[in-house]
């Protein structure tokens, strides 16, 4: 299953926020068995859009859960979150 993640980012944050998703959020989620199809930005609107897929034993919901559950993720100092406006998650099926 895959899911396309649409981040709306604190203007003038964009920068600092995809540092921080390169250097803490991508690799813990690769960790965890998640792979990260691809991201972009949109520097206009202060937009970062990214697929993540997961192919692993269980539902997307069960290992997305685990992720911010995870003791790596609640050690995140400073949290990358504090960065996002708001986000809209949605589900994608492969079809080619």
């Amino acid at each position: 299953m895959d899911q396309l993640r649409d981040y709306r980012i604190q203007p003038g944050a964009l920068t600092q926020w995809v540092r921080e998703w390169t250097e803490k959020v991508r690799p813990l989620r690769e960790q965890l068995g998640f792979k990260v199809i691809g991201a972009w930005t949109i520097e206009e609107e202060n937009r970062f859009v990214w697929i993540l897929s997961w192919e692993g034993v269980g539902s997307f919901d069960d290992a997305d859960r685990a992720y911010y559950e995870s003791p790596a993720r609640a050690a995140f100092e400073p949290n990358p979150a504090r960065l996002i406006v708001s986000s809209e998650h949605r589900t994608m099926r492969r079809r080619a």
